[in-house]
């Protein structure tokens, strides 16, 4: 059980700030029931990531790559988000929260409400086209055709193994980081580059919060590292924040 001394501790630095941003990780997406990445039971734990995730793949793999993102894609339909997601798209429309990074490409935040996300590694709802970049539709990829306009191959709208990050997405999430007087980290482990660079990123700008369920390699940056569940942890800070008002 979490202790209320940690969460009132965050609820006073939300009240306290002009300017809050999340950053969230994948410990957001497994409490919804979505497999994660690096865990025992998680998705490359019989899978080499470079033979399906990858441009590689994509270019010389199709079939199976096709294949792996249409179960991924179908998982998402049998998941839904938290109260966790929800208490974050409340605290943005009470005012409490500006911003939501992430490294989720389930698409949960914006359908749980929240409104200004910066999907640092793409969203799996999204079907583009690998040689023109176009918008297609997920139909066309469910049916293995090819894009209507230039006749390429059609994938997620995902980072892929050997890609760089949506310059766009990043970009947005640096100005969201510059104007930031506290960060709150929330499910991840911060092993992923660039995102992991983050926590480096603000530090010295203003207090650092860090919320997962287990300690990080980084976790001396964080102010406060309040240890449990996203969904518990922001679902208990929600009702003592309401309290105050």
């Amino acid at each position: 059980m979490v202790e209320d001394r940690e969460i009132n501790q965050l609820v006073g630095l939300i009240k306290n700030s002009g300017y809050s941003v999340v950053l969230t990780g994948a410990g957001m997406s497994t409490e919804s029931g979505l497999l994660d990445f690096r865990s025992p039971a998680g998705i490359w734990k019989d899978q080499d990531p470079r033979l399906l995730a990858s441009q590689e793949a994509l270019e010389n793999n199709y079939g199976e790559f096709r294949d792996f993102y249409l179960c991924r894609i179908e998982a998402l339909k049998k998941t839904a988000p938290h109260e966790g997601h929800r208490v974050l798209s409340r605290w943005e429309k009470e005012g409490f929260l500006q911003a939501v990074l992430t490294q989720n490409v389930d698409g949960f935040h914006q359908e749980a409400g929240s409104r200004e996300v910066m999907e640092l590694h793409g969203n799996l709802r999204n079907i583009i086209c690998a040689d023109c970049n176009c918008q297609s539709d997920f139909k066309l990829f469910e049916q293995g055709l090819t894009c209507p306009r230039c006749a390429g191959s059609l994938r997620p709208g995902v980072v892929l193994f050997g890609e760089g990050l949506p310059s766009n997405q990043w970009e947005r999430a640096l100005a969201h980081l510059e104007r930031a007087e506290i960060l709150i980290i929330i499910g991840t482990s911060l092993e992923v580059a660039p995102v992991n660079q983050i926590p480096l990123f603000f530090r010295d700008k203003g207090p650092q919060v860090l919320i997962n369920k287990n300690p990080t390699a980084l976790n001396n940056l964080f102010d406060l590292f309040i240890q449990g569940s996203c969904g518990e942890v922001l679902s208990r800070a929600d009702e003592i924040l309401k309290k105050d008002f």
